[in-house]
């Protein structure tokens, strides 16, 4: 029988997965081999229901290990999770990363979380790599300053705070040194680098002083790739780096939440129609060929059928390739809560309308690429990414971490297919 190891479980979004990278580091270091750590999400009650089906399921999996409840659902409920029979702790996202504090020692409580609100720096913890990955996250900042009417996430990961830029840069530099082609830049809100820092204006971001910066200073990196970005905070300067860095994908996904002016209105939102519909022109202006993704409310509260109309159609004419589309989620506690409720059927319904739309401008991007030579990242054995991010299955024999040039012979399955020119 082989000997037990820490196992980490992440649930949610990419700085998660960073965050569980850091933990992992920790515990080998550490030589902590009995405990199960779950670092859950907070976005949907679904996520959090996930949350807690994963906990008992892991415990009868490993009914001797620890079982240790982080991220922003133990954050934001942590006794929901203490007063399951099957935890040992509950640790919010403050002091997650900390390794003494997330294992604990005999005589602390089962719970100890503290009030994120009050934190005002994040460090960048350097990890080697992702697990089983070709592609590594780095964290650029923390938390979240506005204050959209359906969110809970400012409440779970606090106020906007920078990873200094020194951080950033040696980050990268050690991924790279480690075999890396790409990186990601991940963040709650990375479009707000730098405001906690004075940095930013009413105008534009420091985001685009620190993608300059970090593709200057380590010319080795092939690929930078951004995670979701406002499209109220995008600059000049960043539509000049689209037009004149290759090394920064052609892949852009907006937090839109809705395509209509009044849900905008409604939710608090910073852009209106008309200002992603100036984006999407400036940004295609800048890069052709340039492709899309958006994250998606379907059934937001007093969303009518034309209001969902205009959304649906304004993504339509927009061709967003990528939609990563949720219904409509209550969270106790914010705004969105107290207004009059869309049906889930509804919502569910709505959502699948943005997905299929998804899917078929999806497949049309496909459709334009067959015959075109592709640039791939070989991510494992036969499989990779173009620089849109579309995904490539090929049959040969290429070394993980390889980029290659393959020419797109079709598509199936929701992916494309490829071959080596």
């Amino acid at each position: 029988m082989s000997a037990p190891v820490a196992e980490i479980v992440t649930l949610g979004c990419r700085l998660n997965t960073l965050e569980s990278e850091v933990m992992r580091d920790e515990l080998a270091k550490a030589g902590i081999d009995d405990a199960v750590i779950i670092n859950t999400c907070a976005v949907t009650a679904e996520a959090e229901r996930q949350a807690r089906q994963t906990i008992r399921r892991l415990h009868r999996e490993r009914p001797t290990a620890r079982i240790i409840v982080t991220g922003c659902a133990a954050q934001l409920a942590p006794t929901l999770f203490a007063d399951m029979k099957e935890v040992d702790r509950v640790v919010g996202n403050q002091d997650k990363l900390n390794i003494e504090t997330l294992i604990g020692q005999a005589g602390d409580g089962a719970i100890h979380v503290t009030d994120i609100s009050e934190v005002r720096e994040t460090a960048g913890h350097l990890v080697h790599g992702i697990e089983g990955r070709t592609r590594a996250f780095v964290m650029v900042q923390q938390g979240c300053d506005n204050d959209c009417t359906f969110c809970i996430i400012p409440a779970a990961r606090g106020p906007n705070r920078a990873v200094a830029l020194d951080q950033i840069i040696t980050q990268v530099q050690k991924l790279v040194a480690t075999g890396h082609q790409e990186v990601v830049l991940t963040g709650v809100d990375i479009a707000a680098y730098g405001q906690d820092l004075g940095l930013c204006d009413e105008n534009g971001t420091a985001l685009t002083h620190v993608i300059r910066t970090l593709l200057d200073q380590v010319p080795d990196l092939k690929r930078l790739r951004l995670s979701s970005l406002d499209p109220a905070r995008l600059n000049d300067g960043f539509f000049d780096l689209l037009a004149n860095e290759p090394r920064l994908m052609g892949h852009l996904h907006l937090s839109l939440q809705a395509a209509d002016d009044m849900i905008l209105t409604r939710m608090k939102r910073r852009h209106r129609v008309a200002d992603i519909a100036h984006l999407i022109e400036r940004a295609k202006a800048a890069r052709p060929g340039l492709v899309f993704g958006a994250d998606l409310i379907a059934g937001f509260p007093t969303e009518t059928d034309e209001m969902f109309q205009s959304t649906y159609t304004n993504l339509k004419n927009w061709g967003f390739q990528y939609l990563h589309v949720f219904p409509y989620s209550q969270r106790p506690g914010t705004p969105a809560e107290r207004m009059p409720q869309v049906s889930g059927d509804v919502a569910k319904a709505r959502a699948k309308a943005l997905r299929d739309l998804g899917a078929a401008a999806l497949e049309q991007h496909f459709e334009a690429l067959k015959d075109t030579v592709q640039a791939v990242l070989v991510e494992k054995s036969g499989f990779g990414r173009c620089e849109s991010f579309a995904p490539v299955r090929f049959r040969a024999d290429v070394p993980s971490g390889t980029i290659v040039d393959m020419r797109m012979t079709g598509h199936k399955n929701g992916e494309l297919t490829g071959e080596i020119v």
